[in-house]
């Protein structure tokens, strides 16, 4: 029995340390966190979309209450037990930043933003999330890292400060705050998701915004009445669906896998690909510097990935 005990408690450490796996484990997390970003580059244009015909808080609103509606459906149907006392902490701050703050601090300042603009936010968000998981979960990332993830920011920031003609707007208070808020919703999933799965995660941080989120979207629409188009419809499902709940789901478990400040980094191409759908989908034009600042940026991501510590 006490060898048998000493198996289990070696297989709980292995699961709860990430990298521990081998390197087809860390290429499945790499992938799965990249799919994340790809589904969380929709999401400004998806949620312009969904202004045409949605409030600015019915449209947050809604959003979250169709997510907590889908997400708690799959943990009703595989009888996911309740998470343990323990992780309830936790899950209140992946729900303030991810499920509640982020969209609706992003979706008020893209009421006078563009997409480009806004998109600072996410340039900042590697770097802020990587701070964030230092100072929370220990970890210690080498010079190397840090270099890189820093001049990928710099990058970033100049490129979208540029297509932004290089003024401030009066939605930056919002997007600052924003960028606070989620980087600390990403780095508590990222560890949760360590001891259970990611789709759990942002599933019970749904769930428990539920009991706000479903009386708000009714208030909500009462205010701001719903005007439902293809636009708006498609907008909609997309910021409930794909970056609430699926892109989240992909995200947390690529965190988990490869470490959070790891993961945090590939978010540095996430400005590049919200830009090139917004030229696709919402007919924003891109400048000659896109193709200078993707290469300088998919650097700086090929330093932070093989940069230990």
């Amino acid at each position: 029995m006490r060898a048998q005990s000493s198996a289990i408690q070696g297989s709980e450490i292995a699961v709860t340390t990430p990298g521990a796996d081998g390197p087809a484990d860390h290429r499945s997390g790499t992938l799965q966190a990249a799919l994340g970003v790809t589904a969380f580059s929709l999401t400004f244009p998806a949620t312009a979309w969904g202004l045409e015909g949605f409030g600015p808080w019915s449209l947050v609103a809604v959003r979250s209450a169709l997510a907590a509606v889908v997400a708690g459906g799959c943990l009703l149907a595989l009888r996911v037990p309740v998470p343990a006392r323990r992780h309830r902490a936790g899950l209140a701050v992946v729900a303030a930043g991810v499920v509640l703050g982020f969209p609706l601090l992003t979706t008020l300042a893209l009421r006078t933003s563009t997409t480009a603009h806004a998109a600072v936010v996410v340039g900042l968000l590697p770097l802020t999330t990587a701070l964030f998981s230092a100072l929370r979960t220990g970890a210690r990332p080498s010079r190397l890292f840090w270099g890189a993830a820093l001049a990928g920011a710099a990058a970033v920031i100049a490129f979208t400060v540029q297509q932004s003609g290089g003024a401030l707007t009066s939605a930056d208070a919002y997007l600052f705050g924003a960028l606070l808020i989620c980087a600390a919703g990403y780095t508590e999933g990222g560890r949760l998701a360590r001891v259970m799965p990611g789709w759990q995660v942002i599933g019970w941080a749904l769930v428990l915004c539920l009991p706000l989120s479903l009386p708000g979207a009714l208030v909500a629409l009462s205010y701001e009445p719903a005007r439902l188009s293809a636009h708006s419809v498609t907008g909609l499902l997309w910021v409930a669906v794909g970056s609430q709940f699926l892109g989240l789901v992909v995200w947390y478990r690529g965190m988990a896998a490869i470490g959070i400040p790891k993961a945090s980094q590939l978010q540095l191409a996430q400005p590049l690909l919200t830009l090139v759908w917004s030229v696709l989908l919402l007919g924003e034009r891109l400048t000659p510097a896109a193709p200078l600042t993707a290469a300088a940026v998919l650097v700086c991501i090929a330093l932070t990935q093989r940069a230990r510590g």
